[in-house]
């Protein structure tokens, strides 16, 4: 559905000026932002798509599947204001998966509504972009039942390397998106097609259909496989020979979500990475300028934690952890965040704190994304920070080397 069916719908509905008016509030102010989101949701939700728009839907719904099946869909949002240079956006829309005919048509106007959540309106308001000049369309998906599934970045998305990242997991890629399952990590030189390296992680739940109910659910990995490897090295190699197809048409680096299914790999959606810096990157020769990987820390105290360092930068600050959603209010200018995983609700917390610190998530996990944006270290899929941490600790860590350090940085010095 395009933007153009979804400003149709506001129009003729006579809802349009009452939608954006709701929107004209203090982003801070969290009461307004949940009446405005409940606000929409009602309008968007109470008004009937017209019979010809219906008609053209459930005709391009039928056409999915093979008779006499029930069609599964994934429906997803793509708002106008997504992946921008400076905005990622992430996790602001909604998607819904495994979706069934008796659910579609309200799921559309779901993903219409997410426009105006609470999160979306006040990233929106910190980062400076008009609401009335946004728009959002719809992409209905057939449902892969995936047995693998997870991203692949063409370049490194905090460096701007040349390398390519791909991660997996078991299941569908909800888990490695929304960051509750630390993935597996591979990388790959594009130069030589060399896999450097292979991360296997100990991959506790994954995201999968119901088989009684069809809806998607969380799971846990059998026990024998939590720890296997996801991929294996000709299954990195043609990912890694498909992404450098895509960022070719893209003629731009390139956040691939990928699945898999008897051997057959599907590009589910392929966007810009938008975490690489103008002066990160050399374009024409692929060399990548000094980072602060070039530093090793010396702190106070001894490694605490490993995880997967997103964003190349070195950290010290006071430990506070959160573990509900009420409290990152109590999260200060200069924290370090340690959770289990964040999501869009912790963003005004995450711009306080000096770093982050996660028991699981991968590269595309929402920290991920939001801490390379913001400009702060992050530490993911350390397994158990939350527990081996607590409040008001001084730590140090190192966004670089996936490091946690007991103490304050005292000095830093050159590698």
């Amino acid at each position: 559905m395009t933007t153009d069916t979804f400003r149709d719908f506001i129009e003729k509905s006579n809802i349009k000026e009452d939608l954006f008016a709701a929107t004209d509030i203090d982003g801070a102010d969290s009461t307004a932002l949940a009446d405005t989101q409940e606000r929409a949701h009602e309008l968007l939700l109470r008004e009937q798509l017209s019979a010809s728009v219906r008609d053209q839907i459930l005709e391009a719904y039928r056409a999915i599947g093979t008779d006499g099946e029930e069609r599964l869909v994934a429906v997803r949002s793509s708002a106008t204001a997504e992946d921008l240079p400076d905005a990622s956006f992430a996790g602001q829309q909604e998607t819904f998966l495994n979706v069934r005919k008796a659910q579609f048509l309200d799921r559309i106007k779901e993903c219409w509504a997410s426009l105006f959540s609470r999160r979306a309106i006040s990233y929106r308001n910190q980062k400076g972009y008009s609401h009335r000049d946004l728009d959002i369309a719809v992409v209905v998906q057939k449902m892969v039942d995936a047995e693998k599934s997870g991203v692949m970045f063409t370049s490194h998305p905090s460096t701007g390397e040349r390398r390519i990242v791909i991660e997996a997991a078991w299941g569908l890629g909800e888990a490695v998106v929304s960051g509750y399952v630390s993935p597996d990590n591979y990388v790959v030189d594009r130069a030589t097609g060399e896999i450097e390296s292979a991360t296997i992680a100990d991959k506790k739940l994954m995201t999968v259909r119901d088989e009684e109910t069809g809806e998607t659910i969380r799971a846990d990995v059998p026990s024998d496989r939590r720890e296997e490897r996801v991929l294996s090295d000709a299954e990195i190699h043609a990912l890694a020979e498909l992404g450098e197809r895509v960022e070719d048409h893209y003629n731009a680096p390139q956040d691939v979500e990928w699945a898999t299914i008897e051997d057959e790999i599907f590009v589910l959606q392929s966007r810009p990475i938008t975490t690489i810096s103008d002066d990160a990157t050399n374009e024409s020769t692929g060399e990548t300028v000094a980072n602060a990987g070039a530093k090793t820390v010396q702190a106070a105290g001894d490694v605490l934690l490993r995880g997967l360092g997103v964003h190349p930068a070195i950290v010290s600050g006071t430990v506070r952890i959160i573990t509900s959603p009420d409290e990152p209010d109590t999260v200060s200018e200069g924290d370090i965040i340690v959770a289990e995983m964040t999501t869009p609700n912790m963003v005004p917390a995450m711009k306080r704190a000096a770093g982050i610190v996660t028991d699981e998530g991968g590269m595309i996990s929402h920290t991920a994304i939001v801490s390379r944006e913001l400009g702060i270290p992050a530490v993911v899929g350390c397994d158990d920070a939350t527990r081996k941490l607590v409040d008001d600790q001084d730590i140090t860590i190192d966004g670089d080397r996936g490091t946690v350090h007991q103490g304050q940085e005292t000095e830093e010095c050159e590698s």
